[in-house]
Order: structure tokens, then sequence, then C-alpha cells
């Protein structure tokens, strides 16, 4: 948008978000254009349901432009992203959803729609269409002795272009086909809490994957993290810009200290930049409410990482600042990042 003509999301919340959460969302967001500017890479982690919530619109810009530089995600978000690209008419919305009765629910259950919220994923068009397609791939590795990691398996689908004939969205807003093709690094600890999760280890126990380690798991991710970070970070600061708490935010964040306290690996730098977007309650106990300053006690941070917390819902609010980071960098500033990286990964890249 032309500011002689419109204001730009960046021009309209540096003029109406100016204290409390509103103020931390400027802040965070001029600091997450500060550190990209500077050279440095960031790791974004997505939990609860944000690909159901379609965050992939925006974060599939990001990515294109070279503003996310990897991604930790939860099975579900890995997944859903693709179920709403090939199934996205079928879905419901279900407005009044505070307002549903068990015998409500109960019915949804009966027409085999799955509620996210106030969103219903179709089973039968969603979840089994993209059954067919992966077990192919689970069992050509399994023939094959070959094991990868679980988002390779969905890199692989989309960038065959077999599931093409279904999209029922524009593919540029699937967040996962923009990663598959900027071959982004990723690691999806707690895969086997997922629908696909739950559907390998079915076809395990059915014999249709004899080698259960056909795909690869989480140590192996904090391994090819581990790998990722230390070639990484010496070269370009690394963020973390975290959506929601949980295993997506919790499992690469630690990557650090282990590099530390039982690597004892020296000159590995910290995070060079945190931002949370939670509405999780900080109490006694809670990793999803933990403040950032905690997290200098585990060696994560430090204190001179600039780091911030957004408490408000991620999906009113993370689109909001990765718009105003992308406005707040020139596009060919970023060009070059998304148009790098093509060449095959294993895993995480060393690059």
């Amino acid at each position: 948008m032309s500011k002689s003509s419109k204001t730009t999301i960046r021009d309209f919340l540096r003029t109406h978000y100016r204290h409390f959460n509103a103020a931390t969302v400027i802040d965070a967001s001029e600091a997450y254009a500060a550190h990209i500017r500077s050279g440095g890479k960031m790791l974004v982690t997505l939990a609860g349901a944000m690909s159901t919530a379609e965050m992939g619109i925006i974060l599939a810009e990001m990515i294109r432009r070279g503003l996310v530089h990897a991604i930790s995600c939860t099975g579900a978000n890995l997944e859903e992203d693709v179920y709403n690209l090939v199934a996205h008419n079928h879905y419901q919305r279900v407005p009044n959803w505070r307002e549903l009765s068990p015998a409500d629910e109960q019915k949804l259950y009966s027409r085999h729609l799955n509620r996210v919220t106030d969103t219903c994923i179709p089973e039968d068009e969603a979840i089994r269409r993209i059954e067919g397609a992966i077990l192919d791939e689970w069992t050509s590795a399994d023939h094959a002795n070959e094991r990868r990691f679980p988002h390779e398996f969905f890199y692989r689908i989309l960038l065959s272009g077999r599931l093409k004939k279904h999209y029922q969205i524009d593919p540029k807003h699937s967040w996962l086909l923009a990663a598959a093709q900027a071959n982004l690094p990723m690691v999806v600890p707690g895969w086997e809490d997922s629908t696909n999760g739950n559907i390998y280890a079915a076809h395990c126990m059915e014999g249709d994957v004899r080698n259960v380690h056909t795909v690869r798991t989480g140590i192996e991710y904090m391994m090819s993290l581990a790998d990722w970070y230390t070639a990484t970070a010496p070269k370009s600061s690394i963020g973390f810009f975290q959506i929601g708490g949980g295993i997506a935010g919790d499992f690469p964040i630690c990557v650090v200290p282990m590099l530390h306290q039982d690597l004892h690996r020296k000159g590995v730098p910290l995070w060079g930049y945190f931002c949370q977007i939670s509405d999780s309650t900080t109490s006694y106990g809670s990793y999803s409410g933990a403040t950032p300053n905690e997290k200098i006690t585990w060696g994560k941070l430090g204190d001179k990482t600039p780091r911030y917390i957004v408490e408000s819902d991620a999906t009113i609010v993370a689109p909001l600042m990765f718009q105003y980071v992308m406005e707040t960098l020139p596009q060919k500033a970023t060009a070059r990042r998304a148009t790098a990286g093509r060449r095959p990964r294993a895993a995480l890249s060393r690059s």
C-alpha cells in the first residue's frame, strides 16, 4: 500500500498501539526487524492450532521474503496446514461453539467433523486423503531402508505435485508449501502426538511399515538442531519468535543450554532475540507461562538479550506483527534469502 493513498498497518499500529501490550507489539516488531537487518536469522515456533487458524496466509509470505529461517511446530500444525490446503471447502465453521452441548458435539462426531474451537476439520476429505499420500511415502522409504523426519515426508509430497489437483485454497497461503519450496530447516518435536503420528503407529502395528524407525525421532531432531545452531549462530545471530507455548517452543529453546552444559561447547552464542505471544497466565511451574527473565537462569537467554512477551491471542497479534516487519524491511533487502537454500537437506542445514 502506498503511503500517499492509504495508511499501512505499520502506520496504524504506530499511531494507536502506544501502551501496555500494544506498545510491546511495536517494540518486539521493531526489534525483530532490527535483528534481521543486522544479518540475524529467526526461528519461529508454532503451537496451538495456528495452521487451522490459517496463519499460513501471512507466514508463507514471511518465508518467501526470507524473514523466517527455521520453524519448530507441533505435529498438528504440520499436518493441519496441508489439510486446509486440500480440504478447505469442506471445513465447517461453528460460530456458536461456546454454546454447544455434549449432544451437539456428538452430532459433529457422527458427521466425521473434528472440531478445533470454531472450525471443524472433515475426516474423510482432509485426514484420509492425506493418509493415502503419506502412507505411500512411508512404505516406499521403509522398503528402501531409508529414514526421514516427519516434515521431510510432507516436503516430498508437496514438491511432487501429487496433491495439486486437490488444492482448495491459493497455494501461496500454505506456509508448509512455502517452507518446502525454500527447503526451510524444521523440527517437529513430539510428532507422535498428532493425527498422522497415530496413523503411523497403526500402520506399524498392522505391518504396512516394517521398521518403526522409518520416521526419525525427536532425539534425532534435537541432534540435527544442535548441528544447525552450532554452525549457524556464530555467523548469524539466531532469534526466537514463539507463538504460543508447549513443546513447539520448549523443545528448540533448550538446544543452547544443551550445547553449553551437556556438550561443554565453548563460544556458542545465546539466542539473540526472544519474543513470545501467549495468553498463558504466568504461574508457578508453568513453562508456557514462564517470563523471559526466567529463561536467563536456564542459560537460554542472556541479560542483554532483547526479550518481549505479548500477552494476547496469537491469532490476532501475530499477523499484525508479521505485517509490521514486512512493511519495515524493504522486500529487495530480503529477496536473496528467499531464493536461496534449495539444495536437499537430510534435516537441518549447516548453512
